[in-house]
């Protein structure tokens, strides 16, 4: 019997794509808002100045944020074994009971 391959899978998700776009819109629109501005004042006034480049920042945070978080539907969930041929229930209780805390051994030396 050969092990089975596990599916391939993509790091990003729907949540992903979805904030991608979100920010891809918004870095749109603030170069939009730079670029056609009061044309009296040539991009010199509160759009293209001010307005325009708080929305590329918002967008890039955006997209950041699109890169770095992780899809809760990616995300396997593990399984306790618990079909296994042999295996009590006694077992898996066990196999599944929190660790006993690790105390650590007293020095072997002795302080002057």
């Amino acid at each position: 019997m050969q092990p089975t391959k596990p599916a391939p899978h993509f790091a990003f998700g729907p949540r992903n794509f979805r904030l991608m776009w979100l920010g891809l819109a918004v870095l749109a629109a603030g170069f939009i808002t730079m670029m056609f501005g009061d044309k009296e004042n040539y991009g010199e006034d509160f759009l293209g100045i001010t307005l325009g480049p708080l929305l590329l920042v918002v967008g890039f945070g955006i997209e950041f944020a699109a890169i770095l978080v992780r899809d809760k539907t990616l995300v396997p969930s593990p399984a306790a074994p618990t079909s296994l041929p042999g295996l009590t229930a006694d077992a898996v209780a066990a196999a599944n009971a929190p660790a006993a805390p690790v105390v650590p051994a007293a020095p072997a030396y002795k302080r002057p």
